[in-house]
């Protein structure tokens, strides 16, 4: 919690040049873990729950007095998979943020740890932030971490990497290893910042991964100075619903295609028909998420839709023609995944 009061002197100097600033947090896990004593950051779920529920309460208590004291008042927002991945509970957090915000206040999330499973969480908390910069429309995602930003390699093992000062396309970076956690304490680490950042700027927010531990990091950041690494705002943009369905919507099942469909939801962006389909995986309802595969040679991962069929259904139509569907459906839909409801990865 040392670097608390470091990010709270720059939220409140922006909140007093009125920013509206949002912070997204991690460390109940970790802060439960000191008060518990433990080394280590247990494996099983009832235990990190458990160490959550002890420590959530502290680490926003330790924010809301050092906020208030710099003269901005906090609110604490809980947050769970399941309020972004539900399209009602996504709209109505985005409606409760936006209130604290005109009423100027800045709200503290956090996800949820204590009711989260395994299936249905964040994973992390960077992947939090950029659902959160999306949903609100930020102008600009902060991910602080205890580097100077994303190096060619890792600096704590490597010395000879150098700092990668901006980014414009992920191509750039794609032989850049950016490893995964290497805190006893966390469940994070860069490639999570970087993924983050690739959420957040194909919605057109840019993203900058800089190091939190430094005093007027993120001041610096806002100005426009060179700090850490900036990732600029991807020029083909994606709409808030698909960036919605692509990351916060979770699948149900697997509806794999044959050639033919997959080239039509490539290369020319139309919708999936259940003729195409040739083997439904999973136990899914009528619009929950579903991944889309190839079949055969290719066999890779397409897109993620919203399924306008259940699993049972589709496996009766698959491989029919519309007019086929239709003597056995007669009120079902001419396509297994529509086109407006579908996303490529």
């Amino acid at each position: 919690m040392d670097v608390l009061p470091h990010v709270c002197d720059q939220a409140a100097e922006l909140y007093a040049a009125g920013h509206e600033i949002v912070l997204v947090t991690s460390g109940a896990i970790a802060c439960g873990m000191r008060l518990m004593g433990m080394p280590v950051r247990p494996t099983a779920m009832a235990d990190l729950q458990a160490a959550s529920a002890v420590g959530q309460g502290k680490l926003y208590r330790v924010y809301d007095e050092l906020l208030r004291d710099r003269g901005a008042p906090s609110a604490q927002v809980l947050l769970t998979f399941f309020d972004m991945s539900a399209r009602s509970h996504y709209l109505n957090a985005r409606q409760t943020l936006r209130t604290l915000l005109d009423w100027r206040v800045v709200p503290v999330i956090n996800e949820n740890d204590t009711t989260t499973t395994d299936e249905i969480s964040f994973g992390d908390n960077d992947f939090l932030a950029a659902q959160v910069a999306i949903l609100i429309g930020a102008d600009v995602l902060m991910l602080l971490t205890d580097t100077d930003g994303l190096h060619t390699a890792d600096p704590r093992r490597d010395p000879s990497a150098t700092l990668v000062p901006e980014v414009r396309e992920f191509a750039e970076i794609a032989e850049v290893d950016v490893g995964r956690s290497t805190s006893p304490l966390g469940s994070g680490g860069m490639h999570s910042k970087v993924v983050a950042a690739e959420m957040a700027t194909a919605a057109g927010i840019p993203a900058v991964i800089a190091n939190g531990t430094r005093p007027g990091t993120v001041s610096r950041a806002l100005g426009g100075e060179a700090e850490g690494t900036r990732f600029h705002p991807q020029e083909q943009r994606v709409s808030s619903f698909k960036l919605w369905l692509r990351y916060a919507k979770p699948s149900r099942g697997r509806i794999v295609v044959d050639a033919g469909a997959e080239a039509a939801l490539r290369d020319r962006g139309t919708s999936l028909l259940p003729v195409g389909v040739v083997e439904v995986q999973g136990d899914f309802q009528a619009g929950d998420a579903v991944h889309v595969a190839a079949d055969g040679g290719s066999g890779g991962a397409i897109g993620k839709g919203i399924a306008n069929y259940s699993a049972a259904e589709l496996r009766r139509i698959k491989g029919m023609k519309t007019a086929e569907v239709r003597a056995v459906m007669p009120r079902g839909s001419e396509e297994a995944v529509h086109r407006d409801y579908f996303v490529l990865d």
